[in-house]
């Protein structure tokens, strides 16, 4: 059923493959728990609030932070609602499972003098993976995509003379995200030496024998960037770009609508999380800048 189930989110529901491969690694989790360890054995029509129940105390009592066991529980939510729907479930027992609440956190984001030593360090324009890495980071702080969305796009789909791209994000939605003059000079430039070194490519961005790149090496390429320029965020990730552009977008004005529809958010209310970093940040600079901030 769990297969039938994850058949449906790719064939019905559109659901990416990496959001489906955490659909498949929860319930798997799940199903080897509820049948210690042979899942072929499992019989989740007989399954009771109490055994749901278990295995939530069981993540916790392993110490599965809160965001984990939230994102596993929702996981169980959705496959029972399938059987309900598909498989003749009459009670559903995830109905009476509480969600633990989720601990409030600020995304981890580098300040924009940071960034701009990341970007703004010298590199071999005939280098092509010099070029290329420096494309990755450009790309991930000036666009706010996300590091599968980078990975994923397809060359026709940039187009540098209108200064925009298409990428494909959660549940296979589109979206166009503008971008400026450096970021379109350097596609060229890369453009060029892939073409002449590797060979023309569906996908933009390609590894050294020409295939098309994976997430390791983007998360290696950024993590040395953050690295090296003496980044001083929590996490050096593709992510922690994607939030940065966020944040120095609506420290500089942005509208929150149209940082939303840059980061593809389907919800506004997800997209406002940046307005709390924006605050902190305008409240720092007010203590450090007013001369009565401090004054007691």
């Amino acid at each position: 059923m769990i297969t039938d189930f994850l058949t449906y989110l790719e064939n019905e529901r559109g659901y990416s493959p990496l959001t489906i491969a955490a659909y498949r690694n929860d319930l798997k989790q799940w199903a080897d728990f509820a049948t210690n360890g042979s899942p072929d054995d499992l019989q989740p029509l007989d399954m009771t609030l109490n055994d749901l129940r278990q295995w939530v105390a069981e993540l916790a009592s392993q110490h599965v932070g809160a965001t984990s066991i939230r994102r596993k529980v929702s996981s169980l939510k959705a496959f029972f609602r399938f059987l309900q729907e598909r498989h003749g479930l009459i009670d559903n027992p995830t109905e009476g499972l509480t969600l633990p609440k989720k601990s409030k956190h600020l995304p981890s984001y580098a300040r924009s003098e940071e960034t701009a030593v990341m970007l703004n360090d010298e590199i071999d324009l005939q280098d092509l993976r010099e070029v290329r890495d420096r494309l990755i980071t450009l790309a991930l702080y000036s666009t706010g995509m996300r590091c599968s969305e980078l990975t994923g796009l397809l060359d026709r789909d940039v187009d540098t003379a209108r200064g925009q791209l298409r990428v494909t994000g959660k549940r296979n939605k589109e979206r166009v995200i503008p971008f400026g003059q450096e970021l379109g000079e350097l596609i060229d430039t890369y453009r060029e030496l892939r073409d002449t070194r590797l060979g023309p490519s569906d996908t933009l961005l390609c590894a050294d024998d020409g295939r098309p790149l994976n997430r390791s090496t983007v998360y290696r390429v950024v993590h040395n960037g953050m690295l090296n320029a003496g980044i001083h965020a929590s996490q050096l990730s593709p992510h922690v770009l994607r939030h940065s552009c966020a944040t120095d977008l609506l420290n500089d004005g942005a509208q929150l609508t149209s940082v939303q529809q840059l980061l593809g958010h389907q919800s506004l209310m997800t997209t406002q999380i940046y307005t709390h970093i924006t605050y902190r940040e305008l409240k720092q600079n007010y203590q450090l800048a007013h001369p009565r901030a401090l004054k007691h």
